[in-house]
């Protein structure tokens, strides 16, 4: 199949083949048709398949054909909603480049920045708006932005917006649009909170599921070092000067986590950026045009700051932590080895992930190969650590069972 098959105008694919893309991927060969059959869709793949043009294109032919000629002021027509910055300023370029021989207008608006030339800019009109929760709520109580003439709504990488806890800020935008409107949702995952969500919100939806299973692609050399958790550091380090080379992306859980592998990364002599929640908006993306610029060849960033971020050429993927939801390791190593080039991810297992490895070979379905010669191994009859204090124990777990009830209770 290709592009000039899925019926779209001559202005998009101009466009599309100046971008020298010929051939749909899987999710935009089954999601096009039904976007502009105006149905509802409920559209899960992995990062890196195409989701952006399965919407933008299909939400660009319909709003071309159905322009006003006779209106001179611009009026928001369709709203894409992202959990994060990045990922919306990403969706914006998309939405440019795909619309250069149209007079369709979009706009790209989110927090993290000043919020005065935003205003500015619903002054001359926008057909497409691209923002994230927060920004567009505040503009909206301010009179700013008006979402009674949006007729399609998109709510993209939803599982991610659900885990940021943005599903109170979600019903809000969804009520301020009209209630007949056409509504697509796209997930990199789609667990049960996600199809729960998705119920309250979409009108009798078409559902499209890529497989995963092409994500795990052969051209991603997978490898597994068991190490004691104070060595991971240590480890790191004995790798990148030995081992590992090229363009290098590193996850780690938490902002501080990032932090401190960055300052021992500096420390050494490495060239490395990092992405995550607590930085400006423009300490962030200039830490990913550098990475992208080739002026660092480091990145470290954690899952939620680097969702949605399209790197070419990546290399090597570091697990420095091992994520506790095997799809978000599918997703991690995923961002390597595109186009068929080759790309190889290194994951570093202490004793109390081991049990997330499992869960991992049993998503992926089969074992990772294990690295055992390097100078800082785990013992092999090292167990996962299951703390049990004599006193103040309870104590401690119940705190910690309540935050994670709390945190449960957010969610949903």
């Amino acid at each position: 199949m290709h592009f000039s098959d899925l019926n779209l105008n001559k202005p998009l694919l101009k466009a599309i083949f100046e971008k020298n893309y010929e051939t749909p991927t899987e999710i935009q060969q089954q999601t096009i048709p039904l976007v502009l059959a105006k149905k509802d869709v409920i559209a899960s793949a992995q990062t890196g398949t195409g989701k952006t043009a399965a919407f933008a294109l299909p939400i660009l032919q319909l709003l071309f054909h159905q322009q006003d000629p006779n209106k001179k002021q611009k009026k928001i027509r369709a709203l894409i909603v992202s959990p994060t910055r990045e990922l919306a300023h990403q969706i914006n370029e998309e939405f440019n480049d795909y619309s250069k021989y149209t007079s369709l207008r979009s706009t790209v608006i989110y927090g993290g920045v000043s919020i005065d030339p935003q205003k500015k800019v619903f002054k001359k009109g926008v057909d497409i708006l691209i923002a994230t929760p927060g920004r567009l709520l505040d503009l909206c109580k301010q009179e700013i932005v008006d979402l009674s003439t949006v007729e399609i709504l998109v709510l993209d990488e939803a599982d991610l917006m659900l885990d940021m806890g943005f599903i109170n800020d979600i019903k809000k935008i969804h009520k301020l649009c009209p209630n007949e409107k056409q509504v697509l949702l796209f997930s990199a995952t789609m667990p049960s909170k996600v199809v729960h969500f998705a119920k309250n919100l979409l009108s009798d939806p078409e559902i499209v599921a890529v497989s995963s299973k092409k994500t795990e692609k052969s051209s991603v050399k997978q490898l597994l070092y068991y190490v004691p958790k104070p060595n991971k550091i240590e480890l790191c380090l004995y790798l990148l000067r030995n081992t590992i080379k090229g363009n290098i992306l590193i996850f780690r859980r938490t902002r501080n986590g990032v932090d401190k592998l960055e300052q021992t990364l500096l420390k050494n002599g490495f060239k490395v950026e990092s992405l995550h929640g607590e930085k400006s908006q423009n300490l962030r993306q200039n830490a990913l045009n550098k990475f992208k610029n080739n002026e660092v060849n480091i990145l470290i960033a954690t899952d939620l700051a680097s969702r949605g971020i399209d790197i070419e050429d990546l290399d090597v993927v570091v697990n420095f932590d091992i994520p506790n939801v095997s799809e978000t390791y599918i997703h991690r190593i995923g961002r390597t080895g595109r186009a068929g080039k080759k790309g190889t991810s290194y994951s570093f297992c202490s004793a109390d992930e081991k049990n997330y490895v499992v869960d991992i070979q049993k998503a992926i379905k089969k074992a990772i190969p294990i690295v055992e010669d390097h100078p800082y191994p785990l013992q092999p009859n090292t167990k996962a650590i299951v703390h049990k204090k004599k006193s103040g124990s309870k104590h401690k777990k119940g705190r910690k069972s309540v935050a994670s009830r709390k945190n449960k209770k957010r969610w949903y």
